[in-house]
């Protein structure tokens, strides 16, 4: 199966290669973008690589309009997040998710461990996500807001480490960053609340 990072977007806007070019040389990553399928312009696949070296990820674009994945994985996810907590971001997400047309499902390939993988290939998922908007999702963590701040908890119990994290207050998204290992700051989160004595976001 492999490990997937997902943008689910609302916008059926196709996203300029040109433009995560730019913000890979921007940063001076040596990275490089090669439309498998479609053209630059209107592509469906997108390979992501080092310069010189393995692949990074192979970025697929499915649009509703073309195809019923969309409406099938967005159906999974409502399932799959019906008993999650917070249970307010589970209910934001259920009305979010049926906006989605757009999924961009990256998957991690080798070259992501090798050199700076992990900058190349977040350059090129910002790049995606300020050009279209949306949410993120990744496999055995959870989703996002709209901002990129972590929403719903889907992460092992073993997980720990700085992340940064929101919770829905009075229909508002307030941000910070809590250490996912802390249990006190995980139960405050996992009942919707902002934990004692975390950073909170600018």
């Amino acid at each position: 199966m492999g490990y997937y990072i997902r943008i689910l977007s609302p916008s059926d806007k196709v996203p300029s290669v040109a433009r995560m070019r730019t913000a890979l040389a921007k940063e001076n990553l040596a990275g490089t973008l090669t439309a498998e399928t479609g053209a630059e312009d209107d592509w469906n696949q997108v390979i992501l690589a080092h310069k010189d070296g393995p692949e990074i990820a192979a970025i697929e674009r499915n649009a509703a309009l073309s195809n019923e994945l969309v409406t099938e994985e967005t159906d999974e996810f409502l399932e799959d997040i019906a008993d999650c907590k917070p249970a307010s971001a589970a209910a934001w997400l259920a009305e979010y998710l049926p906006t989605v047309k757009t999924i961009y499902a990256f998957q991690l390939l080798s070259g992501t461990d090798v050199k700076n993988g992990w900058d190349i290939l977040g350059k090129v998922k910002n790049s995606i996500f300020t050009q279209v908007g949306g949410i993120l999702q990744a496999d055995v963590e959870g989703f996002s807001d709209e901002e990129g701040y972590h929403i719903l908890w889907q992460f092992s119990n073993s997980v720990k480490g700085p992340w940064g994290m929101g919770v829905l207050k009075d229909a508002e998204w307030i941000h910070f960053q809590m250490n996912l290992g802390n249990k006190k700051h995980r139960a405050a989160f996992l009942r919707g609340e902002v934990p004692e004595g975390v950073e909170m976001a600018e």
